[in-house]
């Protein structure tokens, strides 16, 4: 499995464009991929949800990784 920062250097790379982790975490979340709460997040919704207009780039990197089909 990829770590956040190797999804946001692929990305970065390949799209010139930094991506936020809690962008990588909400869209990890819609395909079940995260177990657990992060020890910083403060309530139980997310501050920073991933805009629809990156979400199709995150979900390719995470498809290259193959962690989703």
């Amino acid at each position: 499995m990829a770590t956040y920062k190797e999804i946001q250097n692929y990305i970065k790379e390949k799209y010139k464009f930094t991506v936020k982790t809690c962008w990588i975490a909400d869209i990890k979340n819609k395909f079940g991929l995260i177990t657990r709460k992060a020890p910083n997040r403060k309530g139980l919704q997310r501050l920073h949800p991933c805009p629809q207009s990156k979400e199709s780039y995150i979900v390719e990197a995470l498809r290259y990784f193959k962690m989703i089909r």
